[in-house]
């Protein structure tokens, strides 16, 4: 499903950071080249953006992995899209992605997806289209989670979104968001207005609650029929792996 929403809609995935949750094995590679059974990570993302009808993409990742990434995706031209690169120089968070992107977005909307983050399910591109398509401020994807302190929790009151927090002790449900984000041209400014958390990261949840105070954060709510994996351990790394191998 490629409609004309998705033809006028950038795309950005992030794919620095230093990957020290998975050292010996990101001390010379980045993980997200690191292979997912038969393919490198970034096939992932890259082929969901893809299969949404996404032309224009753009990879953030750090200057010691620059020119891997060039070699394995190019210009982006055997994909039928356009490639470009950009270098972070420090991993300071999620948002900060939508300020190192700001020239090259160009006050276009953008979807935004983290390179370690994989997703599957029947007809995954047609509810991501739609979420563009019907997208008013931003849309996030959720779903429920073993572990929900790991990400930020998506508290509901009568399917209505009451509060998203990052990283709680002590989470109210186990709907978490996913790394997959949809914005519309406002986004870069509105990450501009940011101040780095206590752990010294532009968080992507204070973005996302700036929307939401605003009454422009819409969200998708993915059931069973899908699947997302958080590819930032060991166990996930095999986890996924399997999944792959399991289910291509």
């Amino acid at each position: 499903m490629k409609d004309s929403a998705s033809k006028i809609t950038k795309g950005v995935i992030l794919a620095g950071g230093l990957g020290t949750r998975l050292h010996p094995l990101t001390s010379i590679m980045s993980k997200h080249l690191l292979p997912i059974y038969n393919k490198p990570m970034i096939f992932y993302p890259l082929s969901v953006l893809v299969d949404c009808g996404i032309k224009d993409i753009l990879v953030i990742t750090n200057k010691e992995n620059l020119s891997n990434f060039e070699k394995l995706l190019g210009s982006g031209k055997d994909w039928g899209i356009n490639i470009t690169y950009k270098i972070q120089k420090n991993p300071d968070g999620i948002a900060q992605a939508l300020l190192l992107a700001e020239d090259w977005i160009n006050n276009s909307k953008v979807i935004l997806m983290l390179g370690d983050n994989l997703f599957f399910g029947k007809d995954l591109n047609k509810i991501i289209t739609d979420g563009i398509k019907n997208n008013k401020g931003a849309t996030i994807f959720c779903i429920e989670s073993e572990k929900p302190e790991r990400f930020g929790v998506v508290n509901f009151n009568n399917n209505v979104i009451k509060s998203i927090i990052e990283k709680p002790k002590n989470p109210k449900s186990n709907w978490v968001v996913t790394g997959l984000y949809i914005y519309d041209e406002f986004a870069c400014a509105k990450a501009k207005t940011l101040k780095k958390s206590e752990r010294g990261e532009y968080e992507i949840t204070d973005l996302n609650n700036l929307y939401l105070a605003a009454n422009n954060l819409n969200y998708k709510k993915m059931d069973k029929n899908f699947s997302w994996l958080d590819t930032g351990t060991f166990d996930s790394l095999l986890e996924a792996s399997n999944y792959v191998k399991n289910n291509q």
